[in-house]
């Protein structure tokens, strides 16, 4: 067991800083103190961070840590612990670790027997989650969905009877896809879509899946995902008999099979897959 007392400590440390995510009034005083106290900042983009500095007045000495350099940057960043320096470590925005660089060098500061330390800060996934509307807990957070869209809805499937609050980050030119699949694989499940969090633009596009997917092709900036959890009862409370009638109807207009299962599954909020397994299996 290692129990850490971080204000009792007289040993070099590693700080995670949360920094904001777009306004940069949200920059804490502490977190700006550490920065100007440490010995190094081990940053994830130099550039970036600089530009923080500089509006903070902060001269501290700043070095490259991300995923292309962290085993490297690792070994030297438990050098300079070991010579007693303190480290900051920041990421472009928000706090380190969540869908950003630093899990590697905080393990391994806690195995060499250095404080870890967290700098509260700005955070999307829970900005997002408290502005949702949705229940606040229990939730989980996932992160970003695989880029390719089986992949991604083999993750959903597995997601899909989770009671929790679903929390994704999301690339706009991603999501209108992300949508689709959680619509598919999910359901039509309440839904909020929070975009450019603390900046100028900042917006939220709070409804059902279908209702946010249908508006979301014009929507920019970093986005978070917030998606209502699994209830039983949105199983149970279908009316099959109605439903598979509503496809013979959409099949009777002119609609293919598939087309007409698809457009079901939608306005319904059921999986497409399941549908068009039960439809078929009626049928015979």
């Amino acid at each position: 067991m290692k129990r850490q007392k971080s204000f009792e400590t007289s040993k070099p440390a590693l700080y995670l800083v949360a920094t904001p995510i777009g306004n940069l009034d949200e920059m804490t005083p502490r977190a700006v103190e550490i920065l100007k106290q440490v010995d190094v900042i081990a940053a994830e983009d130099t550039r970036n961070t600089r530009k923080l500095l500089t509006h903070f007045d902060i001269h501290t000495h700043l070095i490259a840590h991300h995923k292309y350099n962290e085993t490297a940057s690792t070994k030297g960043l438990l050098e300079l612990l070991g010579e007693g320096k303190s480290i900051a470590l920041v990421s472009d925005a928000g706090y380190p670790l969540i869908c950003d660089p630093g899990e590697t060098i905080s393990r391994s500061v806690i195995d060499a027997g250095y404080p870890l330390i967290p700098i509260s800060g700005a955070n999307a996934m829970l900005n997002a989650l408290v502005a949702s509307g949705l229940p606040t807990q229990p939730f989980l957070f996932y992160g970003f969905l695989n880029a390719h869209s089986k992949e991604q809805r083999k993750e959903l499937q597995a997601l899909r009877e989770y009671p929790q609050t679903l929390i994704f980050y999301e690339a706009p030119h991603r999501i209108e896809k992300t949508l689709a699949n959680m619509l598919d694989v999910l359901g039509d499940r309440k839904c909020c879509l929070a975009r450019e969090l603390t900046k100028l633009h900042e917006e939220f596009l709070r409804g059902n899946i279908s209702e946010i997917r249908d508006v979301c092709e014009t929507c920019r900036g970093e986005m978070v995902l917030v998606v209502a959890g699994y209830k039983k009862e949105d199983d149970v409370a279908l009316d099959m008999p109605a439903i598979y009638a509503r496809v013979d109807r959409y099949v009777k207009d002119g609609c293919s099979s598939k087309e007409a299962i698809k457009r079901v599954a939608g306005e319904c909020g059921i999986s497409k897959n399941e549908l068009y397994k039960q439809y078929h299996e009626q049928l015979n």
